[in-house]
């Protein structure tokens, strides 16, 4: 692999990493080393002629894969309070950080669903496929996660 190549993916995809990784690990110092392990693992392909959406996609499923392996091997550490965060772990606009705060309090695999479609932009097939589960599953975890945020903000009932 050129070290070119792993420049040009760590700052074209790095946020995408490590926003996931912290997304799903809740922790920084959990996160940093999910980033680091990802990108050492990307050294080791022979992926000088992936197109930029298979290297992106080939990020994100070793970063779930990470944060996998690290909740098998540790128990989770205390969740960082949202203050502790990072700012690129915020979104932009100040006015949706209520809304990221009630996020972060959903369980992981409703947490990770919202993540990837609505912060990365996935469709719920394209989700799918990068966490091995049907459609119907990702729409399921979206549906589930969009009613508990309802509940955690106080949002009026429509029915």
């Amino acid at each position: 692999m050129t070290e070119q190549f792993l420049c040009n993916a760590m700052e074209t995809h790095g946020d995408t990493v490590y926003r996931l990784a912290l997304c799903r690990m809740q922790n920084t110092a959990d996160a940093e080393d999910v980033y680091q392990d990802v990108f050492l693992r990307l050294l080791d392909q022979r992926a000088e002629d992936w197109d930029g959406e298979h290297t992106k996609a080939w990020l994100i499923r070793t970063t779930l894969n990470r944060c996998a392996d690290l909740h098998r091997f540790r128990r989770r550490r205390p969740v960082l309070a949202l203050e502790d965060i990072p700012e690129l772990a915020r979104p932009a606009d100040d006015s949706a950080a209520g809304l990221w705060d009630a996020v972060a309090r959903l369980p992981e695999k409703l947490r990770t669903a919202v993540h990837l479609h609505y912060a990365e932009g996935y469709s719920t097939e394209e989700i799918a496929a990068l966490l091995g589960v049907p459609s119907a599953t990702v729409r399921t975890r979206l549906h589930r996660a969009r009613r508990q945020l309802k509940d955690l903000l106080g949002g009026m009932d429509d029915e």
